[in-house]
């Protein structure tokens, strides 16, 4: 029996390497304290935070891939679907939870759909901000992909 083909056993990141991770998260009658240390509770350092807030219900966001840039993504308010693509296999993780992240590994497509009205997403980023690092049309992250 032929062993199916996956993104991994061409070398390269699967949706599979992306996973939903626990954030550490203390608890007690005033509310509760979810903490985040690069290195710690993520497998990179932290070098960039930033937000999406405002996005409309039902809206869209990402469409892209980064080369290089690791991503933990969290809702810390409402939520959103997250479709991971790595050109051979697709999986959607629905975000719902502050005390949860997803991890994308490098060389992963993904668009964030589906957001509740009010929906606030808290990205920890592996690097600055760099416009080569991105992939944005989808054809040529397939073409960038099989090299």
């Amino acid at each position: 029996m032929m062993e199916p083909t996956t993104a991994r056993a061409a070398g390269h990141a699967s949706v599979d390497d992306c996973r939903v991770i626990p954030l550490r998260t203390v608890e007690d009658p005033r509310g509760s304290l979810t903490i985040v240390e690069g290195e710690l509770d993520i497998p990179f350092p932290i070098e960039r935070v930033y937000h999406l807030h405002g996005v409309p219900a039902g809206g869209r966001r990402g469409g892209h891939a980064h080369r290089h840039l690791e991503q933990i993504l969290i809702a810390v308010a409402g939520a959103f679907d997250v479709l991971l693509d790595d050109g051979v296999a697709r999986r959607r993780v629905r975000l719902d939870d502050p005390r949860t992240g997803l991890h994308i590994s490098p060389g992963v497509w993904r668009e964030l759909e589906s957001f509740t009205d009010g929906a606030v997403c808290v990205v920890l980023a592996s690097m600055p901000y760099a416009d080569d690092d991105y992939e944005r049309d989808y054809e040529e992250f397939l073409n960038w992909r099989s090299r």
